[in-house]
């Protein structure tokens, strides 16, 4: 299929974060839009605003008319819908299948890694923004400058969250691509570091020729593979001697960072970031660095890096209350969880750091009970609820209570409403509460801040 233009699409699970931005440009496209979801959410409610045709069941029915299937791999093969359309033999795409189709024709720009893809192709995108070329943008969260996930914009720079998790981001063959960082995760379908290794050269070599390779050289993994024998033009980036955007005199605080910019050797600026962690400033760096092999004027792009507030569940304040600041995060790898809490610690300053957190699903929780129990350490105190799921069946004797055994300050407490109270109580003026983790608990962080209220009223 060489284009998505004149096609009744159907979108199964167009709920999710990545769906919903593929519906989003569709419609921008004038392109004919259906989906489905398993249950009503607020996401539903403005495609249907936007001229989608939404249901909240999936059923056949549904899929009926439909030219095209676009399903999320959440999507069981037993799926009314996905069987309705095997059956009368109507194409299937994947997200990333669709996203490729979407993106032709664009100077295409992917975000890959680990940890960091949302914030980095957030900050790319409002880097861009700055420079006055409007690009399009597919973001697996919410940018808090728009308030949306994505955009059909009217420059040919298009930037895409490039999720490695299934390994279908091979599909892209993008312009350029950030790599930030190289990691075993997603268990369930990689079971050894060594396949990450493999589909990550896979999708490097999917560049075009006449693209380039933004790597993070302070990560081992990126930098093996920036350094690896490649068709189109590698550019690195960090802190590191000899890279091609170097960051040095970096100050980290509470809420913000500084650091001055090296490209090629000589003195371009600094960068201003609002949003904390050293993590972010390399996130941040990332972006400079294929702004400058664009050939983009540096001065707009730091000023597009230091407007950014950050992306949805991505240290998120979500509220204050009586000095207690409540925090969301989508962290849920030991390294995403090791420099939030760091981050968190310059934030709360004098006072401490209380977290709720839900491991996300039982593969990786059993492969890295070790790693979380050290991570969540960093805080003051951890409740840990149990494991979210999502689409996975639970493994035997694998629980979140087997974190809170190996740890000093791990308390395992499994129900939301105990969890919450537990904090409510406990908080004191100058703490940070940090709802922490990529299921829902997210929710608790107004019921806290709700609490909090009535306590102190």
């Amino acid at each position: 299929m060489q284009t998505l233009q004149g096609k009744k699409i159907h979108f199964i699970g167009i709920g999710g974060s990545g769906m919903s931005g593929l519906a989003r440009i569709a419609l921008s496209d004038g392109i004919s839009v259906s989906g489905s979801d398993a249950k009503d959410s607020s996401v539903l409610t403005a495609l249907t605003a936007l001229g989608a045709k939404v249901s909240a069941t999936h059923e056949a029915a549904n899929v009926e008319g439909a030219d095209v299937v676009i399903y999320s791999t959440a999507i069981s093969a037993t799926n009314p819908e996905m069987a309705y359309a095997v059956e009368r033999s109507i194409p299937i795409l994947t997200r990333a299948q669709a996203l490729a189709l979407l993106m032709k024709g664009s100077r295409s720009i992917a975000v890959a890694g680990t940890h960091g893809k949302t914030t980095t192709s957030s900050m790319m995108t409002v880097a861009l923004q700055a420079c006055g070329v409007d690009p399009s943008f597919a973001i697996g969260g919410t940018l808090t400058a728009s308030g949306s996930n994505a955009h059909r914009g009217t420059g040919d720079f298009f930037v895409a969250e490039a999720d490695e998790s299934d390994g279908s981001f091979v599909e892209y063959q993008p312009l350029a691509a950030i790599v930030t960082n190289i990691e075993h995760d997603h268990v369930d379908f990689f079971h050894t570091p060594e396949a990450v290794t493999e589909v990550f050269d896979s999708f490097a070599a999917t560049i075009s020729p006449d693209g380039f390779l933004v790597y993070c050289a302070d990560d081992a993994g990126s930098k093996r593979l920036g350094e690896s024998r490649l068709s189109c033009t590698p550019i690195s980036y960090g802190t590191s001697d000899g890279v091609d955007l170097a960051l040095d005199q970096i100050a980290l605080k509470a809420l913000g960072s500084t650091a001055r910019v090296m490209w090629k050797g000589r003195a371009v600026g600094t960068l201003e970031l609002q949003v904390p962690g050293h993590h972010n400033l390399l996130n941040a760096a990332g972006c400079l660095a294929m702004g400058m092999a664009l050939q983009l004027p540096v001065h707009q792009l730091l000023d597009g890096l230091h407007n950014f507030r950050g992306a949805g569940r991505r240290f998120e304040l979500k509220a204050t209350e009586h000095g207690i600041r409540i925090i969301d995060d989508y962290g849920h790898h030991p390294t995403e969880i090791r420099v939030t809490l760091e981050a968190a610690r310059r934030y709360a300053g004098d006072g401490r750091v209380l977290v709720i957190f839900q491991p996300h699903r039982y593969s990786r929780t059993q492969a890295f009970l070790d790693g979380f129990a050290t991570s969540l350490d960093l805080a003051d105190d951890v409740t840990l609820l149990e494991i979210y799921a999502a689409s996975e069946k639970p493994i035997h004797g694998i629980t979140s209570e087997l974190i809170a055994a190996k740890m000093e300050r791990g308390h395992y407490l499994p129900n939301f409403v105990q969890a919450s109270d537990r904090i409510i109580e406990m908080a004191q003026p100058g703490d940070v509460i940090i709802t922490l983790g990529a299921g829902d608990v997210n929710s608790l962080a107004p019921i806290i801040a709700e609490g909090l209220q009535r306590r102190f009223a």
